[in-house]
């Protein structure tokens, strides 16, 4: 009996196998579109840019505390690097005079959204809203335009994307994520992160108010100086017109 019930068990599970060989092979010769993140249907932002030149961007978001925000500004004047900063639009209100410093230094003044809300669950003009409130505060500190969001939490979707290029915003995320806000990381673990992910057109992920960042900023700075890359703000690195992103996430000029 139990050899006829194991028997039994192996003839269902080469059955399955068969039935899923026979749907992958069915849906390969008809030509239908599978879903996943290679979905060419999907809208997608920029991750870095495609470049010869080895340069790479520093952008940092601002959603918490502004205690350190003078070291990290102190930092930059001295390596002679400007920076983006994505800034959430209630720390804006409730630090305006650490965004009017930021800018005042000339770096990317960029939107982070209103209320650092996961946007992929919203709907579009519950997105633009929210955006659009953003970028109004940011030009009320500053007097400039703002043309650069990043989706709270990387969290986006096609809604996301397209809310943002109608109200005028180019959607960046990045390719390296330094996870310098994750409780116990270390020093040499942040490092070794930004290390091994660098190319040419990267765009690095940093926070403020974490334990590491702005102290850690000169050794990050010169470890990427000794590997031969310049630094510019992401609103010089990307392509404003003419452009495809990849399924990677690339920003490419189109032939």
């Amino acid at each position: 009996m139990k050899v006829y019930i194991m028997n039994v068990r192996k003839l269902f599970i080469l059955a399955l196998f068969l039935g899923i060989f026979v749907i992958l092979v069915s849906v390969s010769l008809l030509g239908i579109k599978t879903v996943g993140v290679f979905n060419s249907n999907k809208d997608l932002p920029i991750y870095f840019v495609d470049t010869k030149e080895k340069k790479v961007a520093i952008t940092f978001d601002c959603a918490w505390g502004a205690d350190d925000i003078p070291e990290i500004l102190k930092t930059l004047k001295d390596e002679n690097i400007k920076a983006s900063f994505f800034i959430v639009g209630q720390w804006a209100e409730k630090y305006p005079d650490a965004v009017k410093m930021i800018s005042a230094d000339g770096h990317d003044i960029a939107n982070h959204s209103y209320s650092h809300l996961r946007m992929g669950a919203l709907d579009k003009e519950s997105i633009k809203k929210d955006l659009n409130k953003c970028s109004d505060i940011l030009k009320n500190l500053t007097g400039m335009e703002v043309d650069m969001f990043r989706p709270p939490y990387g969290d986006y979707s096609n809604n996301v994307v397209a809310a943002a290029r109608e109200s005028g915003l180019y959607t960046i995320q990045w390719n390296i994520d330094s996870l310098d806000w994750k409780p116990g990381i270390s020093k040499e673990e942040i490092l070794n992160r930004i290390k091994k992910r660098l190319v040419p057109g990267s765009i690095i992920l940093f926070h403020n108010d974490t334990p590491h960042t702005a102290s850690l900023l000169p050794e990050i700075i010169a470890e990427i100086k000794n590997n031969g890359y310049s630094f510019v703000p992401v609103s010089e690195m990307i392509l404003r017109d003419n452009f495809y992103i990849d399924h990677e996430g690339k920003q490419k000029k189109k032939q």
